[in-house]
């Protein structure tokens, strides 16, 4: 939190973004999140105005009207039906993405890693985060508030451990899982991948140990693809496909091509540019996870070599990234939090104001579909969700209250994240325009006539009158509070020229939409 103001008004005018919302994303005020400072009250004065220049850009591709989704890493499904009835549908988060809810191996010695949940044992629905009736319930109650439920799919591989018994009681060795798979299911390759440039080798070796399936052969692509048929016939609508990378495209095609419906499925492509696996392969099968993205916008907003925010404007267009409607786009995730898979310098909610204004450009910049993390604390890379002693996972909710921001860090509750998801429903259709910057890290743009978001990631105020393209009014800050019950102090007024002039602190943002605007009293 930031002690000192959030932004004071110069002029009758002010600034951020604007969008149509809809009455399902006016929520009221919710208790318990963290926010970025609250504006003052509005004090109109005279200052020069500077016309910033207005750069038509980049327009949205039809396809991302998928509303953003969030990972619940680690939660109970009972947790993650109550945060869809209270939280997320009311926020317009679209979607939320589950960890893998099959059988997997319980790793005491380890003390119960986080990584156990990506080593299957079987494909019974019984998992740390509970067990079958508890997933199809949790499924139900998301869908009767309009969220959709997509399923972690680890179907590349099986668990490394020698021997043992899974969450579910199956006992099991390496390369023998009873009912399931035996050693001929598996590729030959019995070594871990060494040469990343060798496109065979990343498909057929094993990932960090991690016994390879031999997804050519009909019988275990038949086992995989009556998995997901089961998740399917619970409710499921879509499917993180972990590890696709290690998957040959054409063979995760045919697993797909016997799947019920047509899933809503992204697949997750580590693809730096430099190895022989390409993120291109895979985009007959679905979405592909963008990583480049976030290594990227997280160099910017942590000045890595000299890069700063108004390197951002051209983001869209970058040839390292695929194509929008390809994308799946997050600022962290699971495996970046650790510093796994790719290497790169990824904001985390550990950086606490920095994350959340990186967050805020992500909801706000055309490209992409958004997934926004939600995780706990963790002290070391492999430590496992907040629990007891024998390694049951604790719940998030207690007597009907989210336990959040100390264990559970929620990163999706954040005011400031929670609220831009609406922003980003409201403007996913219209172009960027209206771009300004100092030439470092002070930026801003406008979505169409929908909406405005000023970043200040510099350390002194910012100064300055902004052409957004909104209708003459007031709005509310959304980024610093909701827009009913908008106090005040929070609110920004566009004058008839479309303008708003403001002085920003440091650290800060300030985002308004047409949904956000204010009747006058």
């Amino acid at each position: 939190m930031i002690n000192q103001p959030f932004f004071r008004i110069i002029t009758p005018a002010c600034l951020t973004l604007l969008v149509i919302i809809t009455v399902n994303f006016l929520t009221p005020k919710l208790q318990a999140q963290i926010s970025l400072p609250i504006a003052p009250s509005i004090t109109p004065s005279i200052t020069p105005s500077i016309t910033p220049s207005i750069t038509p850009s980049i327009t949205p591709s039809i396809t991302l009207s998928i509303a953003p989704f969030v990972h619940l890493f680690e939660w109970k499904w009972n947790d993650i039906a109550q945060e869809c009835e209270t939280f997320l549908a009311p926020h317009g988060y679209g979607a939320v993405q589950v960890s893998p809810p099959n059988e997997h191996a319980v790793i005491a010695e380890a003390n119960y890693p986080w990584w156990q949940r990506y080593q299957p044992i079987s494909y019974t629905i019984k998992s740390r985060s509970g067990d079958r009736a508890e997933f199809a319930a949790m499924v139900t109650r998301c869908h009767a508030v309009g969220v959709k439920v997509y399923a972690d799919a680890v179907i590349n591989h099986m668990a490394a451990v020698s021997s043992g018994v899974g969450s579910a009681g199956t006992s099991f060795t390496r390369y023998n899982y009873p009912g399931l798979y035996e050693p001929k299911d598996f590729h030959t390759c019995r070594r871990g991948i060494n040469n990343y440039g060798n496109h065979d080798e990343v498909t057929n070796c094993e990932l960090v140990g991690l016994p390879d399936l031999d997804t050519s052969a009909n019988h275990v692509r038949e086992k995989i693809s009556d998995y997901l048929n089961d998740l399917i016939e619970l409710g499921v609508d879509g499917f993180r496909i972990d590890a696709a990378k290690h998957i040959k495209a054409h063979d995760l095609t045919a697993i797909l091509r016997h799947v019920k419906s047509k899933p809503f499925v992204y697949q997750e492509v580590i693809d730096p540019g430099t190895e022989a696996v390409r993120k291109s392969e895979h985009y007959s099968n679905g979405h592909v996870t963008e990583f480049e993205y976030g290594k990227m916008v997280g160099e910017a907003f942590l000045g890595w070599q000299g890069q700063n925010l108004a390197q951002l404007e051209k983001l869209a267009n970058s040839p390292r990234l695929m194509p929008s409607e390809k994308a799946i786009v997050f600022i962290d995730n699971h495996d970046k939090q650790r510093g796994h898979g790719g290497g790169g310098n990824y904001l985390t909610y550990k950086q606490g104001q920095l994350y959340s204004l990186a967050n805020i450009f992500m909801l706000a910049y055309p490209y992409g579909i958004p997934q926004v993390m939600s995780s706990y604390d963790f002290a070391h890379s492999d430590q496992g969700p907040p629990s007891d002693a024998n390694g049951n996972t604790d719940s998030v909710y207690t007597k009907g209250q989210a336990n959040c921001f100390k264990a559970w860090t929620c990163e999706h509750r954040r005011g400031a994240i929670a609220r831009m998801v609406s922003f980003h429903n409201l403007s996913v259709q219209q172009p960027l325009n209206h771009w300004w910057s100092n030439g470092e890290n002070q930026i801003a743009f406008g979505r169409g006539d929908i909406g405005f978001v000023v970043i200040n990631r510099e350390a002194k105020p910012l100064t300055q009158t902004f052409q957004t393209g909104l209708p003459s009014g007031f709005y509310c800050n959304v980024v610093a509070a909701e827009a009913i019950g908008c106090s005040s102090t929070e609110e920004v007024k566009v004058n008839w020229r479309g303008q708003i002039t403001l002085t920003l602190e440091g650290m800060n943002a300030i985002a308004i939409h047409q949904g956000s605007k204010i009747p006058r009293r």
